[in-house]
This record gives structure tokens, sequence and C-alpha cells, in this order.
């Protein structure tokens, strides 16, 4: 498989950076690290004032506002978990003709370019992230992983089930197909229970959806489910972990939702704003209209996503994550779904920030590892040079990056 075969250029792709990371990491994981902060964000809903950050083996160990000598002095910056966006695409992008549907050339520039969006992900303050999903990410995954490149902590489908009508196969072979991509090592199953929200039918019968969800639990897998419409009620009731856009769903379905602890994952603007950006480069493509008129369409479902995540943040209880559905244009662009999400929909700021910190945690099964600014947790630990509670756009002005105690990014601003 040719994304397969990418993986001796994943891992060789940036060398000098690569050795570098290498050569140092084990360093400055082992060393003690103390960041000095006057305003931290933990993640959580709760703030800290002029304390500083403990860090040694690639977790903090300790908050402690007499802790010294100080590494990092991050005063007058707002400290805050690295963010976590629970949907992205990372193999998605422009080809050499400047298209989409994947980069176009040979296997090495396939990987410059999944390698490049990765990178982007991370300096835009992403620690972690959901990539739903290309085969082409489980190299990146474990390149990352065990140091080789600089990156996001990535967990990925794999590859998804594409529901398309009754025939899509029988519960059991349903089942055989989840097997296999816990096989190939699948973090998650991502599912598509119908098509869009142009095409809202259901793709999948709730039997068969049923049985994706059920075998992915017992093998201890969750299960994201693309799904507008009646699909929302029937993944919920399937037991699936969490919905993806969840447009056309009711009241109803939403308070179903809440009742069953299914995580909500709604779009707020950034993936149609990125595709009328780029619609020169996604025309005639697949999967997207043959003429730049037929863009038309999106801009006018953006109010629709903003009424519907309106009326999500009024159900009781519901649990609204962060993501992004990042594909080609938007990588690296992923903290303005923050601004729509607040300019546009009046989600709260600190909401917003917890959406992305400890409630991302919880729906990736992680909050025990990543999410907060807790004794414990990994180290990944970012600062904006601004308020993003007084003023949203400072999550564009990410000037500190720090994943799993290794810092990838010092730019704060002179004292």
């Amino acid at each position: 498989m040719r994304s397969m075969r990418i993986y001796p250029y994943v891992c060789s792709l940036l060398a000098i950076c690569a050795f570098a990371q290498s050569t140092s990491s084990q360093a400055v994981q082992s060393q003690r690290i103390v960041i000095a902060a006057s305003t931290v964000l933990d993640g959580r809903g709760g703030a800290l004032h002029n304390t500083r950050l403990v860090v040694q083996n690639s977790r903090i160990v300790a908050i402690d506002p007499k802790a010294s000598p100080v590494d990092y002095d991050l005063r007058g910056l707002t400290v805050l978990p690295g963010w976590i966006d629970a949907h992205v695409h990372l193999a998605w992008s422009f080809g050499k003709d400047g298209k989409n549907g994947g980069p176009a050339g040979t296997d090495r520039e396939v990987a410059y370019q999944v390698a490049a969006n990765a990178w982007a992900t991370l300096m835009a303050g992403f620690t972690t992230i959901q990539s739903l999903g290309s085969p082409a990410d489980v190299p990146l995954r474990d390149a990352i992983a065990n140091g080789s490149l600089p990156g996001p902590r990535i967990l990925t489908a794999v590859e998804p089930l594409m529901g398309q009508d009754e025939k899509t196969g029988t519960p059991d072979e349903i089942r055989a197909f989840v097997r296999r991509q816990k096989e190939a090592g699948a973090d998650l199953i991502k599912i598509f229970a119908n098509y869009s929200v142009h095409r809202p039918a259901m793709m999948l019968t709730q039997d068969q959806l049923t049985a994706a969800c059920d075998e992915a639990k017992k093998l201890g897998l969750r299960t994201l489910v693309h799904a507008y419409k009646d699909a929302v009620r029937a993944a919920t009731l399937a037991g699936c972990t969490q919905i993806e856009h969840g447009i056309l769903a009711t009241d109803d379905d939403l308070r179903l939702m809440a009742s069953k602890g299914t995580f909500l994952d709604p779009q707020a603007g950034l993936v149609w704003e990125n595709y009328l950006l780029n619609k020169e480069k996604f025309v005639g493509t697949p999967g997207y209209p043959t003429s730049l008129e037929g863009f038309g369409s999106m801009e006018q479902l953006i109010p629709i996503y903003h009424e519907f995540m309106q009326r999500a943040l009024k159900i009781p209880g519901l649990k609204i994550v962060f993501g992004t559905d990042a594909v080609a244009g938007s990588h690296g662009r992923n903290a303005e779904e923050f601004i729509d999400r607040v300019r546009d929909v009046g989600v709260d700021p600190m909401a917003a920030m917890v959406s992305a910190n400890s409630l991302g945690g919880e729906a990736l099964g992680m909050a025990d590892q990543i999410g907060s600014i807790a004794p414990g947790l990994q180290a990944d630990i970012i600062a904006l040079d601004g308020d993003p509670l007084k003023d949203i756009t400072a999550v564009r002005r990410v000037v500190f990056v720090m994943k799993g105690g290794i810092v990838y990014k010092n730019a704060a601003r002179s004292r």
C-alpha cells in the first residue's frame, strides 16, 4: 500500500531536526525544568496566578511558586495545557498541481507534506490530535512517538468504515472490519453513518452501527461517527463514543446524547471558511463542486452550523469537544475555530479552552495523561501572547510550545 511505503521517507524527513531531537530529548526530559508564569489556565476552568511549574521526565511534577532556578520565564503571557484537536485529516494536502486530493508526486514528496502538516499543527499549539483517518497516519504517528520526528501526539483511525447501504456488510462482517483496523494499529474507529448535510440519508442500519460500536468497545477502542440528522440518534443508541458534526439533530437527540454521555464534536466555521478561501484548489476534485459557483452552498452552511452549536450549548450536560475537521489549507490554522466559536456562536472563552483541554482529554480517554496543568500529567504546555479570556484572537499568538517536557518553540517576547 502506497501510504505504508512512505514510512522510510517519514523517518528520514527533516534529518537535521530529527538528529537534534534524538540527541537532546533524553537530556531535556531527565533534567528538572522550572517555568515561571503569572497566569496559568489549568485546563479545567480554573486559573492560577504567580506560580511556577516544575517539569521532569516528560511530566509536571509540582506546582510550586518558590521553585528555582527558573529556566523559562513566561510571566506576562497566558500559560495553559497544549490543545487537543479531536478531528483532523493530517494526510490531506494540496498536490504539486495546487489541487486537493492528496499530494501528487513521489512517496518522498507525500511524506514531506504530511510531516510538514504535523509540524505546523504542533507550532500552532496543538500537542495532541486525532487524525481520521488514513493509513499514512500510522508511520507518522510512530515516528513522532519514538522521537524520530517532531509533531503532535497522534491518534488515528487508519481506515474509516464507509457505509453505503444495507449491502455494506452483515453485522458479523462489520465486526471483522473493526478487528482488522485494530490489527492495523488503529487507536479508534471512524464510521460514516451518512454522507453529508446535503445527503443525510442513513448509509448504515441500526444493527450495523450497533455491531461496529459494540465490537470496538470490546476491543477497547472508541468510536467516532460522522453523523447528521437521524444518524445522530442511531449512533447514540448504538453506544458509540462521539458524534462528528451532528447537524440536523433535534434537541431531543441532543438530550439523549447528554443522558448517554456521548460526546459531540461540531464545527463553527473553520472547515467551510477554508473551503471558500481555497475553492480554486478544491473545485473539480473528488467530493467537491465542479464549478466555483457550487461553493455558494458552503457559505450558506456557516449560519446553519452556528445555529446548531447555539442549540447544543443550551442542552444541560452535553459534552461539546473541540474539533476542526482540518483538511488541506487549514493545518496550522486550527485555532481559528476558537475564534469562530467565541465570536460568532457566543461560546464562553473559558469553555472554549476547556473543550480543547480537559474535556478533550476525557473524550480521548486520556484525561489522566493530558489536557490539564496538574502534577502527574504530561508536560504539554503552551503560552499565548495575550489573554484569550479577554481577546480570543490571542489564540493566534502561540509563542511557547512544550510537549512531553521538550520545548519545540520559544518565541516569548522580550521583557
